[in-house]
């Protein structure tokens, strides 16, 4: 695993934040710090793994999609069957570890999709924990039933109702809350993002995924992928996927980010090799955030709640600059049309964040890459996005409860 010289990734990273949360900072620092070579703490993390989100995930096949597109054969790592539906539980057991470990009580997330919201409530119900979940309100309303389930296990979840109303002001909020209460809070960070050592712990758990996807290829086709897809919001499951592969040149790694309505548009989360992406301080990192002229955080979009945020991971960032993986993007057109083909051809449901990598794959798929195997990161499953998926296919049928559901949230099909 990449490790942070001085808390920074290249020119990314460090940590920007207001003295008061200096000494709660450095308490994560130090035990991050200690456990990260501590063999009986990384055992202790992959029997809870094992034995309450069942891991490992399997490698999957797609041959109905694979001769479909008439290229390489398609195979999906599951992360999406994961007990919580994503990739995030694997993050959220590492840290509710700390957590006990720290002999904190309270854990304080940020979700756009929801997902991450979802694992941290269920992880602290189960090792006994307070749990409150800021949420952009927005994102609220697009992720309504990982919110219910989120309440029903005894969590708090609190609308961010000011600025863009999606992840950057929930992480704000976040924050804001952890500087209040720090004494008996820990900041359960979702993504790759935040002051350090919040990236690269984040990316320590979330290797899982990439550890596993060695041997998997292995034995399922005899050598390392050519190509390894992962969709980037902040970049935690991209990081988890990649994590097994960086080391060698053999597999071309592909980061894919939500073009939205077009990356010509004002309605997209680019923030690679696009002209309103430049490094900036926010949040407590140093990273490419989307900023209008004046250095301002500009608001995103994508159909999928997990990745309009308006920043990026500082590894993935420094990757970049190092020429290690290859950014793309998908629009919100192609990720319902890969969410259909993936649904039909061999009756998966991915999440709207998941299938952008699908998309872009799909896109680049051609008969000049037969014979290649080619690996996407099914970060998680597409339930929580009913009613997106709905609203967006033009032949969706509308019944009676779900009008009445829609209308409740202030949305109309």
């Amino acid at each position: 695993m990449l490790r942070a010289e001085q808390g920074f990734f290249g020119r990314f990273g460090g940590s920007y934040i207001p003295e008061i949360l200096q000494p709660a900072l450095e308490e994560v620092r130090t035990l991050f710090y200690q456990v990260r070579d501590d063999q009986a703490f990384w055992a202790e993390f992959y029997r809870h793994c094992q034995e309450y989100s069942g891991r490992p995930t399997p490698l999957t096949p797609c041959r109905n999609l694979s001769e479909r597109l008439g290229g390489p054969q398609i195979w999906l790592k599951r992360e999406d069957l994961n007990h919580s539906g994503a990739h995030k539980i694997n993050n959220v057991i590492g840290q509710a570890l700390l957590v006990k470990r720290l002999g904190k009580t309270r854990v304080i997330a940020e979700t756009g999709a929801g997902q991450h919201g979802l694992a941290t409530a269920l992880i602290a119900a189960r090792f006994g924990l307070q749990a409150c979940i800021y949420m952009g309100a927005d994102d609220v309303e697009r992720q309504y039933s990982n919110v219910f389930w989120m309440r029903q296990l005894g969590a708090e979840v609190i609308p961010v109702q000011h600025g863009g109303r999606t992840l950057k002001e929930a992480m704000d909020e976040a924050l804001r809350d952890w500087a209040a209460s720090s004494r008996h809070s820990h900041y359960l960070i979702g993504t790759a993002c935040g002051p350090e050592p919040f990236p690269e712990m984040v990316s320590y758990f979330q290797s899982v995924i990439g550890q596993e996807l060695q041997q998997q290829s292995l034995q399922a086709f005899g050598q390392a992928p050519e190509r390894l897809y992962a969709c980037v919001g902040g970049g935690s499951n991209a990081l988890g996927a990649f994590s097994g592969f960086l080391t060698t040149q053999q597999t071309e790694l592909v980061g894919v980010e939500a073009a939205g309505k077009g990356a010509d548009s004002q309605a997209h989360s680019i923030r690679f090799n696009h002209p309103q992406a430049a490094p900036g301080i926010a949040q407590g990192f140093h990273t490419l955030f989307l900023q209008d002229d004046d250095g301002q955080l500009i608001d995103t979009h994508s159909i999928a709640a997990g990745l309009d945020y308006v920043g990026v991971s500082p590894i993935l960032a420094d990757l970049h600059e190092q020429g290690r993986f290859r950014p793309s993007h998908a629009s919100d057109d192609e990720v319902i049309s890969a969410f259909s083909q993936l649904l039909r051809l061999e009756g998966i449901i991915p999440a709207l964040e998941s299938t952008h990598a699908l998309a872009a794959a799909i896109r680049e798929a051609g008969p000049e890459h037969r014979g290649q195997n080619w690996v996407i990161n099914l970060s998680g499953r597409g339930d929580k996005d009913i009613f997106n998926v709905a609203r967006a296919l033009p032949t969706a049928e509308w019944p009676a409860f779900l009008q009445r559901e829609l209308q409740r949230l202030g949305d109309q099909p």
